[in-house]
């Protein structure tokens, strides 16, 4: 997974906080970076699938009340029938 320098410092940091705040643990950089490695590797794709099913539902919706606004513009055609 390729993140931003930014963002990935940005991880370090708070897994070193959460392991001082969670453990009583002090680990350094390159700790902290390997978990956010590992946790980016193993869980990752679990997020990013549901990011997609999230986006996949959010569309359809959006898809269905296009349906809706569309057939809504629709005008009768044709001649009455007589009855």
């Amino acid at each position: 997974m390729k993140l931003k320098k930014e963002e990935r410092s940005y991880m370090v940091e708070r897994v070193k906080e959460l392991f001082e705040l969670e453990r009583g643990e002090v680990i350094g950089d390159l700790a902290a970076e390997q978990w956010v490695t590992s946790l980016a590797e193993e869980m990752g794709p679990f997020f990013y699938n549901k990011g997609v099913e999230d986006a996949r539902m959010m569309v359809d919706q959006k898809v269905m009340n296009l349906e809706e606004d569309l057939r809504s513009l629709e005008r009768p055609a044709g001649r009455p029938k007589r009855r």
